[in-house]
């Protein structure tokens, strides 16, 4: 199974439109193909934006604990080991952090936000990237 990790920015593009890669990715988080790697800050992160008023529209409440149950039930855990100090938005650090720690990709729709030489080790991909190499290991 392929493991990633998500930053929220894909988690929410893919969830308010199903259609393009973000939501390709839940499909294939949803259907068990791919599995989301995640700490207690990444839910965390996950629960506040999910929960924020402009998200209203989209989300009741009942539906934001749903998707966090979800998954609270069918992420893989890490405890990160690595410790990055250095981004351009130092909000993303965790994500790198995690991704570094379970040696899976982070997959953000803002490259610009994790520049490879601050990457150190990690894969970062662009949705529609990860599609790509997702659909040629299947």
């Amino acid at each position: 199974m392929t493991r990633l990790v998500l930053d929220t920015n894909v988690l929410m593009s893919g969830m308010i439109n199903a259609f393009g890669a973000p939501g390709r990715i839940l499909d294939l988080v949803r259907e068990g193909n791919a599995e989301l790697v995640v700490d207690d800050r990444i839910l965390a992160e996950y629960t506040d934006v999910l929960n924020r008023p402009k998200f209203r529209t989209y989300f009741t409440p009942h539906d934001v604990r749903d998707i966090i149950i979800f998954m609270e039930q069918n992420a893989h855990y890490v405890v990160s080991t690595r410790h990055v100090t250095s981004l351009p938005d130092p909000d993303d650090i965790l994500f790198l952090e995690v991704a570094l720690s379970a040696n899976v990709p982070l997959v953000t729709g803002n490259m610009d936000d994790f520049p490879a030489a601050l990457c150190l080790t990690a894969e970062v991909l662009s949705p529609a990237l990860f599609i790509k190499r997702f659909s040629r290991l299947t």
